[in-house]
C-alpha cells in the first residue's frame, strides 16, 4: 500500500475508492467531487481525493506530533476489523461496535463505564475476585467485563475528550458527527457520494463501503500519525 508520501491515483483506482452510489442518491454538495456516471454509478474524482489527502494528511501529522488524540470510528461490518487494526497500530482510541450516545456531549457519565471496566480487570488480575466473591458472582463479573469491552474497550484508556475524530461512514455515524460538531471537535471523514460533506471539517471523497477503499484511507491516516 502506498504511503501518504507517494499518493497514487492508480493505487486509489485499484482500491475502488472511485465507486460511489446511484445518481439518485447523490447529495448535491458532493457534485464537485464527482466526475461522471459509469454503469449507473456516480464516479468519485480521484484527483480531488488526492488533493484532499494532500491537504489533510499534514494536518493529521501535526496533530499526532503535538500529542493529540484521534478517535477512530467505524461500526459498519466491513469497517470494524480495518478500523480497529488501524487505530491499534496508531495507538489511538477506537469504536467499532456501536456509538454510545452522549460519549462526547456527556463524556463524564460515559467515562464511568470506562473506569468500571478498568476496575473490574484490575481486581481480577490482582486476585481480589477469588478471595472476595463466589463463583457465581465471578461469572457475573466476567459477563460484565465482556459487555463493557464491547461497548468501551477501544476507548478504555481515553482519559479526556478526543482532539479529533476519523470517521468511515458519515451516514451511519451521524449522531457521533453531530456531537463532535456541537463541541467543535474536528472531524476527518470519508465522504461517499450520498453524504453531505458540509459538516465535515476534513472531507476525503471516497467509497465508504468497500473494504479495500476503507483500508487504503485508514492506512493513509495511520501513516500520517506515525511519521
Amino acid at each position: 500500500m502506498a504511503t501518504s508520501g507517494s499518493l497514487s491515483v492508480v493505487d486509489m483506482l485499484q482500491a475502488g475508492i472511485h465507486f460511489g452510489h446511484k445518481p439518485s442518491k447523490r447529495h448535491p454538495k458532493m457534485s464537485p467531487y464527482i466526475f461522471g456516471i459509469k454503469n449507473g454509478i456516480s464516479m468519485i474524482d480521484l484527483e480531488r481525493t488526492k488533493e484532499q489527502l494532500e491537504k489533510i494528511l499534514p494536518v493529521v501529522e501535526t496533530m499526532a506530533t503535538a500529542g493529540k488524540s484521534i478517535l477512530f470510528l467505524g461500526t459498519k461490518p466491513q469497517a470494524q476489523a480495518v478500523v480497529k487494526a488501524a487505530a491499534e497500530k496508531a495507538g489511538m482510541p477506537f469504536i467499532v461496535e456501536r456509538w454510545l450516545g452522549g460519549l462526547l456531549t456527556n463524556y463524564a457519565h460515559v467515562s464511568l463505564s470506562m473506569k468500571k471496566l478498568t476496575q473490574l480487570k484490575e481486581e481480577k488480575e490482582q486476585g481480589v475476585w477469588a478471595v472476595r466473591y463466589t463463583k457465581k458472582e465471578q461469572l457475573m463479573f466476567e459477563r460484565e467485563i465482556e459487555s463493557l469491552e464491547e461497548l468501551v474497550g477501544g476507548i478504555e484508556s481515553m482519559t479526556k475528550l478526543p482532539d479529533a475524530m476519523f470517521v468511515v461512514d458519515c451516514k451511519k455515524e451521524k449522531t457521533a458527527i453531530k456531537e463532535a460538531n456541537k463541541l467543535h471537535i474536528p472531524v476527518i471523514a470519508m465522504v461517499d457520494t450520498n453524504v453531505n460533506p458540509a459538516k465535515i471539517d476534513y472531507p476525503i471523497p471516497a467509497n465508504d463501503d468497500g473494504i479495500k477503499s476503507i483500508t487504503y484511507i485508514s492506512n493513509q491516516i495511520v501513516a500520517a500519525i506515525e511519521r
